[in-house]
């Protein structure tokens, strides 16, 4: 008889970002059942979000599904659903899809959550003000980028004054601010320069925000100087020192450290200012008495696990250790660290060493043949930052499919300025902000289950009753006709 082969040790992966997916990878040939539950059905590059956003590539080029990418894993299987709960007690993984709890057990769990884009408490900001963490992000951008343009045409066209549509603001400069402003500039004095009659999109003004005194500001002062002179080239109005105090529909108000606030109408607005960590890492810190910093990110022992529990290892955006940046390097290393630890202790081997992040530099592309890169003690711009750019997000793409597609579009874009992702709906725009309006958001549009089946055994009970009183009718007129009495008269006067 053969005896009952224990149960394998069961790791669940919360995320499928750099993060999540790069830990799951990395246990592919342990001895190990994991199950990944990401919120999207996709892998997520963000770094590329803004070429999205300006209608360079499409979003399956940076998106592919994680399912498509884990198929050939065996010992690996995805959930959808956004995690709302983490018992570390009874060990337990609690996420939701349309009003529908799923609840997974592990024995070591990798918290690869990410992070969200931070209003600084003012979070009413988003409605006119939209991030860019999401492929939904991108496209409600897309939509209202392009849309800008094509109300300007008409507005122009019936004689009003269309500046507020043509006034493109992006606040913060980083890398993602200055490139989504690069892009931006692009599109307005080169990609639709001949495509309206009635306005010239040369004319556009894009205003690139930020309250630090420089551009880029973790590239150091040169570079950021650098950076700053290559976007006012390009007609971008950059405004440092200056802090959003107020945004509506309309356009937001900026505030100077001299005290002076100003105005500026704008329908098209993109916030690229800070991040904060995912939720859960409140959920983590009540239950195991880790601090928080001010972004949300949750302290970690030199492992990335959490203080009191070995099991839990947290890796990327969400920790707070030795200020590391929040980058997909730091969550990509952290989480083949977190993978390694796991199978070192199933088959008994010593802990590593603390974990230490390597730094492979930072790059920011500003526009077509521009662009700045940091490493080490390396600093390069131009042509040649451009160009390393250009082949690091090359290979960091998931996929050799989207690597060639990627790539053709680049050729396309930056040899002939032309864009072929420039399709937009009213649905990309407003979806968000419907769906905001429910209190269930989208699960409100789906039939609850609960209701579903208490009104389908009200329905059964119904015709039950039905059918007893048709059977009952059917033996009152078999009686009566047994009788004699005229059947138009029985149950009746």
């Amino acid at each position: 008889m053969t005896p009952t082969q224990a149960p394998r040790h069961k790791v669940v992966v919360i995320g499928s970002g750099f993060g999540g997916l790069f830990g799951t990878k990395a246990l592919r040939r342990s001895d190990v059942d994991v199950t990944v539950i990401a919120k999207t059905t996709h892998h997520l590059f963000q770094p590329l979000l803004y070429q999205v956003a300006t209608g360079i590539l499409s979003e399956g080029e940076i998106a592919p599904p994680t399912r498509e990418i884990l198929s050939g894993q065996d010992n690996a299987r995805v959930i959808l659903g956004e995690v709302t709960a983490i018992d570390l007690e009874s060990r337990t993984v609690t996420s939701k899809v349309l009003g529908r709890d799923t609840v997974t057990s592990y024995d070591s769990l990798l918290v690869a959550a990410g992070a969200s884009q931070s209003y600084f408490g003012n979070d009413h900001f988003a409605e006119f003000a939209p991030g860019m963490k999401s492929i939904d992000d991108a496209l409600e951008l897309r939509g209202r980028i392009f849309g800008a343009f094509e109300m300007a045409e008409l507005g122009a066209t019936r004689g009003d004054d269309v500046d507020h549509l043509l006034t493109f603001v992006v606040v913060g400069a980083g890398p993602t601010g200055v490139e989504m402003a690069g892009q931006i500039a692009e599109l307005a004095h080169r990609t639709l320069r001949k495509d309206f009659r009635a306005i010239n999109t040369r004319d556009a003004r894009i205003v690139l925000i930020d309250a630090a005194p420089q551009v880029l500001p973790p590239f150091g002062a040169k570079l950021g100087a650098k950076t700053k002179a290559e976007l006012e080239k390009l007609g971008v109005e950059v405004m440092l020192g200056a802090m959003v105090t107020d945004v509506d529909e309309r356009g937001l108000e900026v505030k100077f450290k001299d005290g002076t606030v100003e105005r500026i109408n704008s329908v098209a607005k993109i916030w690229a200012a800070g991040v904060q960590a995912n939720p859960l890492g409140k959920t983590l810190s009540e239950q195991t008495g880790a601090p928080l910093d001010r972004a949300g990110r949750i302290a970690v022992n030199p492992d990335l696990t959490l203080p009191g529990h070995p099991e839990v290892f947290v890796v990327g955006d969400m920790i707070a250790l030795d200020n590391l940046p929040g980058v997909a390097q730091v969550a990509i290393q952290g989480a083949k660290y977190a993978a390694k630890e796991i199978n070192n202790r199933l088959e008994g081997k010593q802990p590593q060493e603390p974990f230490k992040y390597f730094d492979k530099g930072s790059m920011a592309i500003i526009s077509r043949f521009r662009a700045v890169a940091m490493v080490g003690k390396l600093r390069l711009t131009g042509i040649v930052a451009w160009l390393m750019w250009l082949g690091v997000h090359l290979i960091y793409l998931t996929g050799f499919k989207n690597r060639v597609s990627a790539l053709m579009r680049w050729a396309i874009t930056f040899i002939s300025n032309d864009r072929s992702e420039r399709t937009t709906t009213e649905q990309q725009i407003f979806a968000r902000a419907a769906l905001a309006r429910l209190r269930g958001g989208a699960a409100d549009l789906v039939s609850d289950p609960g209701i579903y089946d208490a009104t389908r055994a009200m329905m059964e009970e119904t015709r039950r009753q039905e059918l007893e009183a048709a059977a009952v009718r059917e033996a009152e007129l078999t009686d009566s006709g047994a009788r004699g009495v005229p059947a138009d008269r029985v149950g009746g006067a």
